[in-house]
């Protein structure tokens, strides 16, 4: 779990990815030597800080969002949410002020009145992220942005195995997306790629419990294509992997974004279950961190 406790450390809340981007391609480029395909990789300038590994002669894609929720400091210290954060006076927040790493708690009156208790000024636009603080026993890890880490992680470990598969490293996605267009453009017409699924993290609820399996999605916001969705079902089912349905009336994802696009992509919702969403606590139990590394890596050998 070390790549994944990295991972959850590094300041990238939506916009400012590029830490993320600079650790992903460094860890690539260490890595690929060592995987089954050696991929062909976009970056720079026409991706912002979005990243595209093309394996072989792709067919269908992976979709995990490197940014995070978080805030950002407006005027007298007070802070305005990236994405929807979870407030909590107390919350240990980080950020960089001269060059300086600090760290400070969250002094909320309210959802709106939202300030940092910090002993200096903060320059108006600095972005600050939840310390991470890593928790592990026998069952389940914690520490704040699983959502998306375990994503990230998830499609970096199917690196090793697959073929004829692009792995899609997007941004903004916690702030309303913005990079999912061009990507889809970029995959569809270069590749015909018309299958994708979404590596990202989903909600424990009434109906989705930890250490029960991975969760395939079969609705929230957005509704995919039934046909597709149901094909990813039955492949679920002949793994023999643990997995639950999710049906969600709420929540969204890059695949809310795809589907809005002038492109016949097909698409899949599928991650871990997570506790204590959107705060420095999120919780993930480590059967379905497994069975999402399994799912992915038997649906992407059959797709």
């Amino acid at each position: 779990m070390e790549l994944l406790k990295k991972l959850c450390g590094i300041h990238a809340p939506s916009g400012n990815e590029e830490l993320m981007t600079l650790f992903l391609l460094d860890y690539i480029d260490k890595n690929k030597s060592g995987w089954k395909v050696k991929p062909e990789i976009f970056h720079g300038e026409d991706f912002q800080n979005c990243i595209v590994l093309i394996f072989g002669k792709p067919t269908k894609a992976v979709f995990a969002h490197i940014d995070s929720i978080g805030f950002t400091a407006r005027y007298n210290n007070q802070l305005v949410k990236i994405g929807a954060p979870e407030v909590k006076n107390g919350y240990l927040l980080k950020g960089t002020f001269e060059n300086k790493e600090i760290e400070f708690p969250i002094r909320a009156k309210n959802e709106r009145d939202i300030f940092a208790e910090a002993s200096v000024q903060l320059e108006p636009g600095t972005d600050l992220t939840f310390k991470d603080i890593w928790k592990e026993d026998k069952e389940s890890i914690q520490c704040c942005y699983m959502d998306n880490r375990l994503g990230v992680w998830n499609a970096l470990r199917s690196c090793e195995t697959i073929n004829d598969t692009a792995i899609v490293f997007s941004c903004w996605e916690e702030h309303g997306g913005g990079t999912v267009p061009f990507l889809t453009k970029f995959l569809y017409e270069s590749y015909k790629i018309k299958q994708a699924l979404i590596c990202d993290i989903t909600w424990v609820t009434e109906g989705v419990r930890p250490g029960m399996g991975v969760v395939i999605s079969m609705r929230d916001t957005g509704i995919p294509r039934r046909k597709f969705v149901d094909g990813i079902i039955k492949l679920a089912k002949e793994s023999g992997i643990p997995f639950q349905i999710e049906v969600e009336s709420s929540g969204g994802s890059d695949g809310t974004e795809l589907q809005k696009q002038p492109y016949p992509i097909d698409w899949c919702f599928i991650g871990a279950p997570e506790e204590n969403v959107h705060s420095p606590n999120e919780k993930v139990h480590k059967s379905d961190i497994s069975s999402m590394l399994d799912m992915y890596r038997y649906l992407l050998s059959k797709l």
